[in-house]
């Protein structure tokens, strides 16, 4: 992992954030999430300088199109945001879990997990 993703990690395992389980590297269909959440079924990509090659935004954007295509969600962020604030970044997942949770619910394991 690079740093930025390391700083990441460290915010979001072992359930932390509200309780969610999200696995690093995550394999899914011919592609790898750099963080992935089943029951939120949210993916988070923390994108460094190379994502700034038109041949790279290229690709990401079709593969982001494909597994959305299989009802995941994206979030993105910088990994320069990710290292100099990722408070930020745990803010703008924290929101994008308590928004879904009042559409959908939460998880009874994530809950369980708060307590």
């Amino acid at each position: 992992m690079t740093f930025s993703e390391v700083k990441l990690w460290n915010e979001l395992k072992n359930g932390q954030l509200l309780g969610y389980d999200f696995d690093r590297q995550r394999p899914i269909g011919n592609y790898i999430v750099d963080f992935f959440c089943k029951d939120l079924q949210l993916a988070i990509e923390v994108d460094g300088i190379t994502h700034l090659d038109e041949k790279v935004i290229e690709k990401d954007e079709i593969r982001q199109e494909e597994l959305e295509s299989k009802g995941i969600c994206f979030l993105r962020f910088d990994a320069l945001l990710v290292v100099d604030k990722v408070e930020v970044a745990v803010r703008e997942i924290r929101e994008w879990i308590e928004a879904y949770e009042k559409q959908y619910g939460a998880s009874e394991f994530a809950l369980k997990k708060r307590k």
